[in-house]
């Protein structure tokens, strides 16, 4: 059975949960990988491209750094809002029946809990990616980011494709 027709006959419910899954496993195994066998402590900085390089980066907030949680009761904090995140879009995607609605949900649930694994074993999230520029973009023009966060992305931007682009009658069928 080619993969399209098994990815249309599993339920909202198991796609979302697969999708968590496998970017919560990505996005660990990519974390592990990084900093155990690529040791990308011990390493300078590595140019990908002229706007992207391979650094290690240690979040102790949420985005752009926001809110930063070192101590121990903060990162608690932070933990208690992320679940309760968590909690809300895990019985949105339970609850849906559009295929396109579980898969970005499980997509953002899945890197969710990939940062908050980071941030309950490592004390902060582990960010590898940084994506800058010279060019006036505000906030983007210096971005570190994990895959973690690519997933959420993707996820919320699949949401926002769906809501803009899939008509209402074509939601649950999606």
């Amino acid at each position: 059975m080619p993969l399209r027709l098994k990815l249309a006959a599993l339920s909202p419910r198991v796609l979302g949960l697969s999708a968590a899954l496998a970017a919560l496993a990505a996005d660990q195994a990519h974390k592990y990988w990084m900093l155990h066998i690529f040791d990308v402590a011990a390493r300078p900085p590595i140019s990908l491209t002229p706007f992207l390089d391979i650094v290690l980066s240690w979040n102790f907030g949420v985005s752009y750094s926001l809110f930063p949680a070192h101590e121990t009761a903060a990162r608690l904090v932070l933990l208690t809002v992320q679940g309760a995140i968590i909690a809300g879009l895990a019985i949105w995607m339970v609850r849906t029946r559009s295929r396109a609605t579980a898969l970005a949900l499980g997509l953002v649930i899945g890197g969710a809990l990939g940062n908050a694994a980071d941030r309950m074993t490592r004390g902060a999230v582990a960010d590898f990616f940084y994506l800058h520029t010279s060019l006036p973009v505000g906030p983007l023009a210096n971005y570190v980011f994990n895959l973690a966060d690519v997933f959420i992305t993707a996820g919320v931007a699949l949401l926002v494709f769906e809501g803009f682009f899939l008509p209402q009658e074509r939601r649950a069928e999606s």
